[in-house]
């Protein structure tokens, strides 16, 4: 069974925690994270974009000079892509960009990703982030002290201090045990794990 060091928040060891083999020591699967990854991105686009073809612009009903004689090419309207006001060539449409991934994969996603963290030496897990009070400085001080500036910080439920400290640190970001996703995780320079939160991944994804 995997170990790793456990740190409270001056950055300091204090002892060591067993992390799920299930979990933290599964085969790598670089397919299915790549598959979920493109999963997330695409579903982060609107697909609201369009553009007008040559058949939904307004004018160009008369034909512009007569189809022989003149020496130019032969046309009809003067809403053809190659005019100017004219449509557009294969117009994009409104559309939808999801690519739907099965609970198979995306688990095997998520525990590909965590193991590869580990492996990584890129999961800090954290007796608990207990701040004083809602200050980006003490948010900031406690990831430096775990060497984590580009962090993940995952919590087991939200906790308005920390989210609220967190929230202008450029390079961290706060994610829920029922919110992370692969995405975030492999993004991350670190994944930050209270000692809650590991438990909780643990049993809800084991």
């Amino acid at each position: 069974m995997p170990k790793t060091t456990l740190y409270n928040m001056e950055g300091k060891a204090i002892g060591e925690v067993e992390l799920s083999e299930e979990i933290f020591a599964a085969p790598v699967n670089e397919a299915a994270m790549h598959l979920m990854v493109r999963s997330y991105l695409a579903a982060q686009r609107q697909g609201t974009q369009s553009a007008l073809t040559r058949g939904e612009v307004r004018g160009g009903g008369r034909k512009i000079y007569r189809q022989k004689g003149t020496g130019n090419a032969r046309h009809h309207g003067n809403r053809a892509p190659q005019f100017r006001h004219g449509g557009v060539v294969f117009a994009p449409k409104p559309r939808d960009y999801v690519i739907n991934v099965n609970k198979k994969v995306r688990r095997l996603a998520f525990k590909s990703a965590m193991t590869a963290k580990l492996n990584a030496g890129e999961i800090v897990v954290v007796d608990k982030l207990d701040l004083k009070e809602a200050k980006t400085k003490l948010m900031a001080q406690t990831l430096k002290n775990l060497q984590a500036e580009k962090a993940l910080v995952v919590l087991p439920e939200p906790e308005e201090k920390v989210l609220r400290a967190t929230a202008n640190l450029p390079t961290a970001k706060v994610s829920y045990v029922n919110t992370l996703n692969v995405y975030d995780i492999l993004n991350a320079g670190k994944v930050v794990l209270t000692q809650a939160a590991k438990e909780s991944v643990e049993e809800v994804y084991a």
